[in-house]
């Protein structure tokens, strides 16, 4: 099987980790560079250059698609599939995870467990959007933020409104969310590959944080999660019509609360957390969906 890693730097862990169990598995494999793909769009024969050259055909893509680049990216996995080559998630799952209040949206309609979340564009809305998540101690959200930037957490009605009113001069999209106290300044990481939870770790805040994340001083461990958990994790990942994915959900006095679905996930800090080999796994999950889909072709 012929397999490209949609990347900007094959040298992160998570990318090298698939490349070397893609290698392991006798696959041929490399690393692409996101930006230097150029895109012909035609009825015919359409493609992607890479370097000035036509794009050599291959079989499946994985998408490690980085958030400063999600509309670039996006197009270029679109044309990927154009082409009939299979991805680990499709492009339109990927933009729906990427943008968070959709996100959230997606999910509440499926009845799946959510802090309290308040959207607001006017500062004459300050007041009631804390109100609308129970007042403070509240969490404030960058909807663009990526690994813990752009998360306050204020403890008070007037830092509340201070920073609500600073982000929104900024012309920032915010989102607010009810403080989980029972969280103690953990949240959960279920990675999710076809529909089954393969992994789960807990990820700790460091002393006077309480953003749980490994970027911003978080220590992580495995953990055993609860039938509802596991649930919650898979149930959320088909909501957003992804096939890998890693679920991130704080638990709470009222049962599981997803906090996000990141369609990229990390692998360091899971794999060394859990010693599952979660790349052999995204291989093995691709390896099932290009030899179906060669078989029904074959067949049709």
């Amino acid at each position: 099987m012929r397999i490209c890693v949609l990347t900007r730097n094959p040298r992160l862990y998570s990318t090298y980790r698939l490349l070397e169990a893609a290698q392991k598995r006798g696959h041929d494999v490399c690393a692409i560079d996101t930006l230097r793909c150029s895109i012909n769009v035609a009825a015919h024969g359409p493609c992607i250059h890479y370097g000035g050259e036509k794009l050599e055909d291959y079989d499946a893509v994985i998408p490690r698609i980085g958030a400063s680049i999600t509309f670039y990216g996006l197009a270029v996995l679109r044309q990927f599939e154009v082409m009939g080559v299979y991805p680990t998630n499709e492009s339109a799952a990927i933009g729906r995870a990427r943008d968070k209040l959709r996100c959230l949206q997606l999910l509440a309609r499926e009845g799946i467990g959510l802090p309290v979340t308040g959207f607001a564009h006017s500062p004459d809305d300050i007041h009631d959007v804390i109100r609308m998540v129970g007042g403070p101690p509240l969490v404030i959200k960058l909807l663009e933020g990526t690994q813990g930037i752009g998360v306050v957490l204020a403890e008070t009605q007037n830092a509340a409104e201070s920073v609500l009113e600073a982000f929104l001069s900024l012309h920032q999209n915010i989102m607010v969310q009810e403080y989980i106290h029972e969280a103690g300044g953990a949240d959960l990481r279920c990675f999710v590959i076809d529909g089954d939870v393969v992994a789960a770790m807990k990820r700790q805040a460091k002393q006077g944080e309480f953003r749980a994340n490994l970027h911003r001083g978080g220590q992580a461990s495995a953990i055993e999660i609860t039938d509802e958990e596991r649930a919650t994790a898979i149930a959320a990942t088909k909501a957003l019509g992804l096939n890998v994915a890693g679920v991130d959900m704080l638990r709470s006095s009222r049962g599981p609360l997803v906090l996000e679905v990141n369609a990229s996930p990390g692998l360091e800090g899971i794999e060394q957390a859990t010693n599952v080999d979660i790349a052999d796994l995204v291989i093995q999950f691709l390896e099932k969906q290009v030899d179906t889909r060669q078989r029904f072709r074959s067949q049709g």
